[in-house]
């Protein structure tokens, strides 16, 4: 039976700490997945619902964006994945009355966990200017609100239409042609603060910014190099990729700054023996220093281009560009500076060479602890140069992973949600619709935080997500939020940006990926892309949580209709009876989408072309694969300082926290730790248990605080310590970004340590 949320907030004074696991999955995350799907679901919802995650008839995972193979298991969901769908099909539900006895202010003080615990969204809900409390309000007259705010501004220019990655392709596309039409390019969305590193550094030098690699291609690898990813918590499922490659030969190199259960051992849940015994992932764990991988991969190159006969000389001579300029810089690479860049050893890093030679079939899979630095572009970029000097792009068994993390995150910029469009896309929508789309740059998250704090911009209309709770400096954009005229969020559930408001504030309660969805001919599905290029339907099962919810499809559509009014010639109405005929205008707009209904049809869906990997031909500036050759740069650390990661809880997807336990790191009931080492507790006078506020450092010498965090000795790199986001946001200076990408530098933020 399913149980009734918290009244209160649970007290998260006294975290306990066990030493970490060692495996992950297994008997354990069987229970708490069903521990946490009975309480929020019951038993038979749970079982009617499970068991169509990821089926071919069945609906896409709302969490992340790992694909499936053509035969399913039974139970083709992970411990996270089944915690999303608990919360999305939960029975609790936030009424009317819950906004009538929750006022703002009290809103306010709830922790994510508490508001995310409370259930559905049941209504349209209207915080009026002046208001203390959300109250109900008809959709058209939600809608009537939006048109107000939007035809009243100055400039199309001071809206902005923030996207999350778990929205369909069907409305991001709407989401997007609709922006444009009103005359804006300000579509900032979640990739701008994960993955636009990749995107970046990918584009330049292979010529897409997508990963070359299928499930497939991991199946056949010789060789997988892990950086900056924590596959156990963040994308459980690779654990299952990563088990199969092993049992072909494969061998594992993992890179991170912390020692991760699911890297060392994997207990898959699936089979008896699994769960018993598991199996041995890691073959080379390189704890890193944070930062310093692009130094690592540097290094490598260097030693890979002085062993005689290692580089693919063909591949290089025949479909690369710019390998005299690497050659020349890697020439440069010094050990003990890599050394003091990595916190390895020698041995350790000839070790790594050893196994790259050996290998004929190489895979790099990286996440956020390669994106979110400084220099994320150029280690991008590195680890590009030594797949390139390899001849390992194009090829089975071989290529780039960048592994995405929301489930259609890389769909959505698929389908033109982008603040730098292509002129080519640009031409293609105008000549669908009929209108004039604006070539001008917009903005994206940083730069649109920057706008509302600056006074440029003055309505945030959110598709999904939680924009406070992922966004860097939480003061500074909270304080931006607060100086706009509106702000829209369409949501399932409660967030902390439910509580941050404009002037004036509407919530739009809308169908999640487990509801079912059905318009004006009949039942619809929408599909997405996974991390690999596939896309395919998505199809819900469930009742919707209410009768007042729209779909995504559905609110655009609406408010594109009260926005523009009868001089717009786009068929929104037609769009929302049938999303099929939004399929049909992706299909003349979007390459690669032809015949796009018939294909979406296909109980396994279709894989969308890449030139790199399927021709060996790169679209780049030059006609051939980038090799690059940028200065080496690894963060220094002042004396009595530590380089802070913030990173998730194993209770936690993105923003959305599932519970206050991280079960693989042995720490429960509480999330304001940090993790540092020993050593440098030792010597920075921190006892374990020991209370303290962490203060990032900065060159505008702003003070930034995080008050109260418990410190837990962990085995983390030398130099470094590790809190959980979105606790630790405030540490982050909004303009301390990535080159190129503008992504905050979540992963690099220097801290020192004062009594709490």
């Amino acid at each position: 039976m399913a149980t009734k949320p918290p009244t209160g907030d649970p007290v998260q004074d006294a975290p306990q700490v066990t030493p970490p696991k060692h495996a992950a999955a297994g008997l354990p995350a069987i229970g708490h997945t069903l521990r946490i799907a009975q309480q929020q679901m019951g038993l038979a919802r749970t079982a009617r619902t499970l068991l169509k995650v990821n089926q071919k008839d069945g609906f896409d995972c709302p969490g992340c964006a790992w694909p499936e193979g053509d035969k399913r298991h039974t139970a083709e969901f992970c411990e996270n994945g089944a915690k999303a769908v608990a919360e999305e099909a939960t029975l609790r539900r936030v009424t009317p009355e819950f906004f009538a006895a929750h006022p703002l202010a009290d809103l306010a003080t709830r922790s994510g966990y508490w508001l995310g615990q409370q259930g559905r969204i049941t209504r349209p809900m209207y915080l009026p200017e002046g208001g203390d409390r959300y109250e109900a309000v008809s959709w058209d007259r939600a809608f009537a609100i939006i048109a107000e705010e939007l035809n009243a501004l100055g400039s199309p220019d001071e809206a902005l239409f923030y996207t999350s990655g778990r929205t369909s392709n069907e409305a991001a596309f709407l989401f997007q042609l609709f922006a444009r039409e009103f005359g804006t390019n300000n579509l900032p969305d979640c990739s701008n603060m994960c993955h636009e590193s990749s995107g970046s550094a990918l584009t330049e030098t292979i010529g897409i910014g997508k990963g070359s690699v299928s499930l497939e291609d991991l199946h056949q690898a010789e060789l997988i190099i892990v950086a900056g990813q924590n596959p156990g918590t963040n994308h459980p499922r690779m654990l299952s990729a990563l088990e199969q490659a092993k049992a072909a030969g494969a061998k594992i190199i993992s890179v991170n700054p912390l020692p991760e259960a699911g890297l060392e051992r994997f207990k898959n849940p699936q089979t008896p023996l699994g769960m018993l015994r598991g199996t041995a992932l890691n073959d080379l764990f390189l704890q890193i220093r944070i930062g310093g991988d692009q130094a690592l991969f540097r290094l490598l190159n260097k030693l890979v281009i002085e062993t005689e006969g290692a580089t693919d000389e063909a591949f290089i001579r025949e479909h690369t560009h710019g390998y005299e300029d690497l050659a020349a810089a890697a020439k440069e690479a010094d050990w003990d500076e890599t050394l003091t860049a990595t916190g390895l050893t020698r041995p350790e890093i000839e070790r790594a060479l050893a196994m790259i030679l050996a290998s004929k079939r190489t895979i790099v899979c990286w996440a956020m602890g390669l994106t979110q630095h400084k220099h994320s572009v150029a280690t991008i970029r590195e680890v590009v140069n030594l797949l390139l000097l390899r001849g390992d792009i194009g090829r089975p068994g071989a290529g780039v992973c960048p592994v995405r993390g929301h489930s259609n995150v890389q769909g959505d910029r698929t389908m033109g949600i982008f603040e730098r469009p292509a002129p080519a896309f640009l031409d293609a929508l105008d000549k669908e619709f009929g209108i004039t789309s604006p070539r001008g740059h917009g903005y994206d998250v940083v730069r649109s935080i920057q706008a509302m704090r600056d006074g440029r911009a003055k309505v945030l209309f959110a598709m999904g997500g939680n924009f406070v709770g992922a966004t860097p400096d939480t003061d500074v954009t909270e304080a931006a939020i607060r100086r706009t005229a509106l702000t829209v969020h369409v949501s399932t559930k409660l967030n902390r940006s439910h509580a941050v408001t404009g002037r004036r504030a509407l919530i739009l309660p809308t169908l999640g990926r487990t509801d079912k969805d059905v318009q004006a001919t009949g039942r619809q599905f929408v599909t997405v892309e996974d991390s690999m290029g596939m896309v395919h339907a998505s199809r819900g099962n469930l009742a919707p949580a209410s009768p007042h919810l729209l779909s995504e499809p559905a609110i655009v559509a609406r408010m594109a209709r009260a926005v523009l009014g009868p001089h717009s010639t786009t068929p929104w109405e037609e769009f929302e009876r049938d999303y099929a005929t939004v399929r049909d205008r992706i299909s003349r707009v979007v390459p690669g989408f032809e015949d796009f209904n018939a294909r979406a049809a296909r109980p396994e869906g279709f894989r969308l072309p890449h030139a790199p990997r399927d021709e060996r031909r790169f679209p780049t500036r030059t006609g051939r694969a980038n090799f690059t050759a940028a200065p080496v740069e690894y963060p220094r650390v002042p004396q009595g300082r530590l380089l802070l990661q913030t990173l998730r809880s194993h209770d936690q997807y993105n923003t959305t926290i599932y519970g206050l336990d991280d079960r693989y790191r042995g720490i429960t009931g509480g999330r304001r730790v940090v993790m540092v080492n020993p050593a440098d507790a030792a010597e920075l006078g921190l006892a374990d248990g020991s209370y303290t506020d962490l203060v990032s450092e900065w060159k505008d010498g702003v003070e930034r605080r995080a008050p109260g965090f418990r410190v837990v000795h962990y085995p983390t790199a030398r130099g470094c310590a590790a809190a959980y986001y979105p606790e630790t946001n405030v540490l982050v200076p909004l303009d301390s970004t990535a080159d190129t990408s503008n992504t905050p530098a979540s992963k690099s933020v220097v801290v020192r340590f004062e009594p709490a």
